[in-house]
């Protein structure tokens, strides 16, 4: 779209015409690239968490998220227009995501605008457990190893590729630490019942 539609007025490059002052976000702390997208985000987190928390629809994405066949079998759930209405929400939120770092950092569309921020996105929602709430957290922390890699480059002469390494080592302890508790869950949910058993019985 940068390069017939949406581009530019002059033909020549490939990306769209800066975004006017009136759409731009503020700046939240001067001095700092921290704009209003940021606390838009922290807002949205909210909402989806309550959400998915308080509401049928959310219901219905959890338990289609957990096995969509057993939500199938209950009988209960309509799972093609859950999935179906997830997309268009994913899309939707997405396409938002977009225009927030278009108007709050870049001011314009242009190509290789992300680096591949939906892998990054993925690994965040991982590592926060599909949590709307844990995804602030695990952002921020992203976003830091992100932000500093390039700060590590010019100070220390540290590869930025190592902010890569250190990504993938954080999601395979947390991945790691996951299949241990869902191994060791069952063994001690086991050994509780039985000893609640043998305490019923004695006494």
């Amino acid at each position: 779209v940068v390069r017939w539609p949406l581009q530019e007025a002059r033909g020549v490059f490939p990306n769209t015409d800066m975004v006017g002052e009136a759409v731009r976000l503020p700046i939240l702390i001067p001095g700092t690239r921290l704009h209003a997208g940021f606390a838009l985000a922290m807002v949205l987190c909210l909402v989806l968490w309550a959400v998915f928390r308080f509401t049928a629809f959310g219901f219905g994405v959890r338990a289609v998220g957990a096995s969509e066949a057993a939500a199938r079998l209950s009988g209960r759930i309509d799972v093609r227009r859950v999935v179906l209405s997830t997309f268009l929400i994913s899309g939707a939120l997405a396409g938002l995501a977009g225009g927030v770092e278009i108007s709050g950092r870049t001011f314009a569309l242009y190509e290789g605008l992300s680096p591949g921020w939906g892998y990054t996105a993925i690994a965040v929602a991982l590592l926060a457990g599909l949590n709307p709430l844990g995804v602030v957290f695990t952002g921020i922390l992203f976003g830091a190893l992100e932000g500093g890699a390039g700060a590590m480059q010019r100070e220390a002469g540290v590869p930025a590729a190592w902010v890569s390494v250190i990504e993938a080592l954080v999601m395979l302890a947390v991945l790691a630490v996951d299949q241990a508790a869902r191994r060791i869950r069952p063994v001690v949910l086991d050994v509780t019942h039985r000893r609640e058993a043998q305490e019923a019985q004695g006494v």
